[in-house]
């Protein structure tokens, strides 16, 4: 059977059949009784925070937590120009530099000899640019990369070619090297399986229409996140984000891991739920000398139930917990932090314990200059598709923002213009729904409510 191959994998259940990707494999997969430690590395802006939800599936199905590592990289988004110093920003170098120093921690830390790196997005480019030309070929035994632009997002000549997402840049360019006699563009050595959207990521598209050139070619196509020498698995109508964070991407992840298919990709409540994170601001670094305060919440209704929980102020290290919590308890998490306002975070109930449960503050906008509230429905580890998805947000549907068509929008802005009492506003996403209250915008609050799935 040839390495190179797309398997479409099963849109309802997001199981791959089991002989399937196991006819895939070229070396032993980890044994059921013998888990490598993972780290987890996020994409461009993001944090360790969008991991939390696969982390638990893993764990669910036997894998122990403390052979999972997620991980948060200072200033995550990549440099206009990655030859140019760029403030807040990271070069490709910067963010392999970063995995290879984590990953030696993660190797002493537990004695391994070996880890498994599981990417999103630019974070498969770290990964693979660390295992071609960091050393990590000898310390990695296989890597999972989730949507990652493997061949750039776009490849137009005087472009931002010298851009990291660029498919003419030097740095990407040298990634897609042929490696071996049959043209095999991964490291050999190690185990690469690659999970793609069929047509529905944003950053794989044949039209500019999501970097802000509708009606242009990128040169890019869907099979842009493909590699030749890997496995390449076709996830349907997956988003960008979903490419990692899904139940289907578990489901194919754990397949090639271990060679079966997942027990569930359900997440499986636990007794004692313990919550830990950071709260940070954009670049990942702690909001020192920030509070996050924590309440019980009605779901229903948004409103408290008593006094706060749990309160703690900000050290250097960004960690606001451990918190004792419900896993039958929706939460507030109000985080108010120097430059940065009060920020009112409304979180679904947590079935299980997480240490990555970061806080990040929302800004006020000169946009919202005349809003007497201000409302963000977000979806951190997914898009919303008007076409795909039920969902309303304080009755509208789709949410504002939220185009007819295509998945390149993974959060929405209510603005309430006209002065009311403080009044409850729900967020429905499929499944899941979150209800949290306005705060006056004039006093610098805003209101999150933030999906968990």
């Amino acid at each position: 059977m040839q390495s190179r191959r797309t398997i479409l994998a099963m849109a309802m259940t997001g199981l791959v059949p089991t002989a399937m990707l196991t006819a895939c494999a070229t070396a032993p997969s980890p044994s059921y009784t013998e888990r490598p430690p993972i780290v987890f590395m996020h994409g461009n802006g993001d944090s360790a925070a969008l991991w939390q939800t696969t982390i638990w599936r893993f764990e669910s199905n036997g894998w122990p937590r403390d052979r999972l590592f997620a991980l948060d990289q200072p200033h995550p988004l990549a440099r206009d120009d990655d030859a140019v110093a760029q403030p807040g920003r990271s070069s490709t170098t910067d963010s392999a530099v970063f995995l290879k120093a984590e990953v030696d921690k993660v190797l002493k830390a537990t004695g391994a000899g070996k880890v498994v790196l599981i990417g999103n997005s630019r974070g498969g480019n770290t990964i693979r640019n660390y295992v071609q030309n960091g050393g990590g070929a000898a310390v990695v035994s296989h890597v999972v990369l989730g949507g990652n632009p493997a061949h750039g997002i776009w490849a137009v000549k005087g472009f931002r070619e010298n851009n990291e997402f660029s498919g003419l840049s030097g740095f990407m360019q040298q990634l897609s090297t042929p490696k071996g006699p049959n043209g095999e563009e991964v490291t050999p050595g190690v185990k690469w399986l690659t999970l793609r959207s069929d047509n529905n990521d944003k950053y794989a598209q044949p039209d500019g229409v999501w970097i802000g050139a509708p009606g242009q070619p990128t040169n890019i196509g869907f099979d842009g996140p493909a590699l030749k020498g890997a496995t390449n698995v076709v996830l349907p109508r997956v988003d960008h984000r979903e490419t990692s964070f899904s139940p289907a991407a578990f489901a194919a992840t754990w397949q090639f891991l271990t060679g079966e298919a997942p027990r569930s990709t359900a997440v499986a409540a636990e007794a004692n739920v313990v919550l830990d994170g950071r709260a940070v601001g954009a670049e990942n670094l702690s909001l020192n000398g920030g509070q996050v305060t924590v309440y019980a919440v009605d779901p229903a209704t948004g409103a408290r139930r008593g006094d706060a929980v749990h309160s703690k102020n900000i050290g250097a290290d960004g960690r606001w917990g451990p918190f004792n919590a419900r896993g039958d308890t929706a939460y507030e998490f109000v985080l108010s932090a120097p430059g940065y306002g009060i920020t009112h975070i409304y979180r679904s109930p947590f079935p299980r314990s997480s240490r990555v449960v970061n806080l990040r503050p929302e800004r006020l906008t000169p946009a919202d200059g005349s809003a007497q509230a201000v409302v963000v429905f977000t979806r951190p580890r997914g898009y919303f598709d008007a076409q795909r998805d039920t969902m309303r947000f304080d009755g509208q549907s789709p949410p504002p923002g939220v185009p007819p068509r295509g998945s390149g929008v993974s959060s929405s802005r209510l603005r309430v213009a006209t002065a009311q009492p403080q009044r409850a506003v729900a967020g429905e996403f499929n499944a899941e729904r979150i209800t949290g209250l306005t705060w006056p915008a004039a006093q610098q609050h805003v209101t999150v409510l933030e999906l968990t799935y």
